[in-house]
């Protein structure tokens, strides 16, 4: 499949989410088939000690439209999103967790509205989140004090749920937990970003791989620097200079 055939790519980050694999893999052929465009699928092995690797490669033999990326150990999930989006070959790029808590059949909904509200972006909201008492009170507490610091106003910056135009996100270089600040890192590129409702389920199996005493302290590094480098990102527009008119090119920061 050409660069040109591809019109979607979903990047989904894995980490020993044996028990989900099969059920996510049919929910997505029978999502993404019926929409009549080209599509691609890549699983992003995040070093799984779980059985996944093989369950994978079982998989992709069977389905053209699968793309197994391995990483070599486990590096984390901004690691596996950064990697996927460089493979990505498609002109809109969607994302999702393996573990099913986001749905699939969201996807062909959120798609046109990148054109309908003229955005590079669609951020999902977990409005009514389906997780424990503490797990939301956590998620509301850390979101309320992302948006304090950096100056944001997004509701639910670290879902995975997430559509974007493939210029937006691609060549953007990430650092651990970046993945809970792709609608900043996505404006600060000087691009458009919308929010929106979406569905969210409770976990299908398996438990949790991350919780509070994991990244709460480290979140508290990252806020701080996202602070930084909105402060200090540069922006600049230039055009160089050229003796025809019509060949001068332009050239902007991103």
């Amino acid at each position: 499949m050409s660069l040109s055939e591809v019109e979607l790519s979903v990047v989904i980050p894995c980490y020993n989410e044996r028990e989900n694999i099969p059920t996510l893999l049919v929910r997505l052929e029978a999502t993404l088939v019926p929409t009549g465009k080209s599509f691609e699928v890549l699983i992003i092995d995040d070093g799984s000690t779980d059985g996944s690797g093989p369950m994978l490669d079982e998989a992709r033999a069977s389905r053209s439209w699968l793309r197994v990326i391995r990483m070599r150990k486990n590096s984390g999930q901004s690691a596996a999103f950064e990697c996927g989006f460089s493979a990505a070959r498609g002109k809109i790029i969607a994302t999702i967790d393996a573990d099913l808590q986001n749905d699939p059949e969201e996807i062909p909904r959120l798609v046109p509205m990148l054109d309908e509200h003229g955005v590079d972006m669609i951020t999902g909201w977990r409005r009514d989140r389906k997780d424990t008492p503490f797990r939301r009170w956590q998620s509301r507490r850390a979101n309320a004090i992302r948006n304090w610091v950096t100056g944001e106003t997004v509701n639910d910056s670290a879902s995975s749920l997430k559509i974007y135009r493939a210029h937006a996100i691609k060549g953007l270089r990430l650092f651990r937990g970046a993945h809970r600040y792709f609608p900043t890192l996505v404006k600060m590129r000087g691009y458009k970003v919308h929010e929106t409702p979406v569905k969210h389920s409770p976990r299908f199996a398996g438990t949790a791989k991350y919780g509070f005493g994991n990244r709460a302290w480290v979140g508290i590094y990252d806020i701080i620097g996202v602070r930084w480098m909105k402060k200090r990102f540069i922006r600049y527009q230039a055009d160089e200079v050229s003796l025809e008119p019509d060949a001068s090119h332009h050239i902007e920061s991103r």
